[in-house]
C-alpha cells in the first residue's frame, strides 16, 4: 500500500505540477460477495467481503472550482468545473468523479476545487467491484480535503446514488457498502433491506479466496437483469394478492411459502423466486456456519448457490460453470460459484490457505485447456474498508 500511495503523489505532481498544499491520500477496497446472488435488489441478504485489492486517490486543495482527475489505469488527466457538473463524452470513466462530486454539491456539502490522482490494483470489469472502490476512493478523498464532515451512512448514499442516478448503472447497494464497511479477516453478513450488517470471521489463516475472471464479454447483462427484476416482481405481486400478510418484496417469502403456492406461478416466474427465497436461506446459513468455522458447509452452500444461479435464475454460462467444475474437483476447494451479474465475469472460490498456489494453477490451466480463454485468477485476503493513509 505505501508504493500505490507513494505512486498516487507521484501521479499527483506529474499531471499538476508540484505543489505546496497539502495532500490527502485516501484508498478503498475492492470486493467479492461470497454468496447472495441477485437479492440484493430484492431487499434480501449478501455476504460480502472487501479484498486486498484497492484504489488509492492522492488529493489536494486548488484554489478555483475546478476538478481534476488523473488516472494510471486510463491513462488520462480531465478537468470539469463544479458548476454546472455534466458527462463527458471524451473520457466516460470521469463520470464517477462527476457523479460523486454533483452527489455531495447537491447534498449540501462545500466541495471545492481538488485535484486527484487515482491509482490502483482492483481488476476492472472482474466482478470485483472496481467502480464502487472508486467512488468511494473519490468520495472520502474530497470529504478529507475539503474537511466535510460525511459519516459512513452518508458515504455510501452519495456514492449509490452517484453510480446510479448520474452514470445510469443499475446495481443494489452492497458494492459501496462494502467498499465503507469491510474488516479485516471478516465478511460482511448484510441485509439490503435496513442498510445494517454484521461482521462475521473470515480469517485468513484458515481460508483464502480465489476470484477468477473468466474474461467471457457479458452480453446482455442489461437487459437480462431488467427483466429478472420484473419477474421478481411478478412473484410479489403474486404472494401479496395470495396472502394475508403484505409481501414487499421476496426477503418477506419464506422458502416454506413458497414451496406450498409454487405450483400456481408460471414456470419462468416460479424458477426465479426460488432461486430468489433459496438464496436468502442460503446466505443466512453461510453466515451461520462461517460464525462457527464450519468452512465446509460452506462451501456446500456456495456449489448450491452457483446451481440454483445457473439452472432457476439462469444468468450463467458455459464459461462460469467451467470454473466451478474445474475447482470442485481440486484437493483443498471448500466451494464456488459465480459471482456478480452473470453471463460472464468472475467466480469465487474458497480454498485452504495451504493449497491456494496449486487450486490457482490447475484453475488457469484447465481452464484454458477447456476453452481457449486465458484467465486472470487472483488470490484475495479480506481487507478493511475506506481509509486515509499517511
Amino acid at each position: 500500500m505505501n508504493d500505490q500511495s507513494a505512486r498516487a503523489r507521484e501521479r499527483l505532481d506529474e499531471a499538476f505540477g508540484e505543489s505546496n498544499e497539502p495532500v490527502d491520500v485516501v484508498s478503498a477496497p475492492g470486493r467479492v460477495n461470497l454468496i447472495g446472488g441477485h437479492t440484493d435488489y430484492n431487499e434480501g441478504f449478501v455476504l460480502p467481503a472487501g479484498i486486498d485489492r484497492r484504489t488509492v486517490v492522492a488529493a489536494r486543495p486548488r484554489d478555483d472550482r475546478t476538478i481534476g482527475v488523473s488516472s494510471t489505469n486510463f491513462d488520462q488527466t480531465v478537468s470539469f468545473d463544479l458548476s454546472p457538473i455534466s458527462h463527458s463524452d471524451d473520457a466516460p470513466w470521469s463520470d464517477y468523479v462527476r457523479g460523486v462530486a454533483e452527489r455531495l454539491v447537491d447534498r449540501g456539502y462545500d466541495v471545492g476545487g481538488t485535484e486527484l490522482a487515482v491509482v490502483g490494483d482492483v481488476p476492472m470489469g472482474a466482478g470485483l467491484s472496481s467502480s464502487a472502490a472508486f467512488e468511494v476512493a473519490v468520495a472520502a478523498a474530497l470529504a478529507a480535503v475539503h474537511d466535510l464532515s460525511v459519516d459512513d451512512e452518508e458515504l455510501v448514499a452519495v456514492c449509490w446514488e452517484a453510480e446510479t442516478e448520474f452514470v445510469g448503472l443499475s446495481c443494489g447497494i452492497m458494492d459501496q457498502y462494502a467498499a465503507v464497511h469491510a474488516e479485516r479477516e471478516s465478511a460482511l453478513f448484510l441485509d439490503c433491506r435496513d442498510e445494517s450488517h454484521e461482521t462475521v470471521p473470515l480469517p485468513s489463516d484458515e481460508v483464502t479466496v480465489v476470484a477468477t475472471n473468466t474474461n467471457v464479454q457479458r452480453e446482455l447483462v442489461d437487459s437480462a437483469y431488467n427483466d429478472r427484476v420484473a419477474t421478481c416482481r411478478e412473484g410479489v405481486e403474486f404472494f401479496d394478492d395470495a396472502l394475508d400478510e403484505p409481501i414487499e418484496s421476496l426477503r418477506d417469502v419464506s422458502v416454506e411459502t413458497f414451496e406450498a403456492r409454487e405450483s400456481e406461478l408460471p414456470e419462468t416466474v416460479r424458477k426465479r423466486v426460488r432461486h430468489v427465497v433459496t438464496e436468502n436461506e442460503r446466505v443466512r446459513d453461510a453466515a451461520a456456519a462461517l460464525r462457527e468455522g464450519r468452512l465446509d458447509r460452506v462451501g456446500t452452500l456456495l456449489d448450491e448457490s452457483h446451481a440454483s444461479l445457473r439452472d432457476d435464475y439462469e444468468v450463467s454460462v458455459d464459461e462460469l460453470d467451467a470454473v466451478a467444475s474445474i475447482a470442485g474437483d481440486l484437493d483443498g476447494v471448500f466451494g464456488s460459484r459465480m459471482t456478480g451479474a452473470g453471463f460472464g465475469g468472475c467466480v469465487v472460490t474458497l480454498v485452504r490457505p495451504d493449497a491456494a498456489e496449486a487450486v490457482t494453477s490447475a484453475i488457469d490451466e484447465r481452464y484454458r485447456d477447456r476453452t481457449g480463454i486465458e484467465p486472470d485468477v487472483y488470490v484475495c485476503n479480506p481487507d478493511g474498508g475506506v481509509r486515509r493513509h499517511e
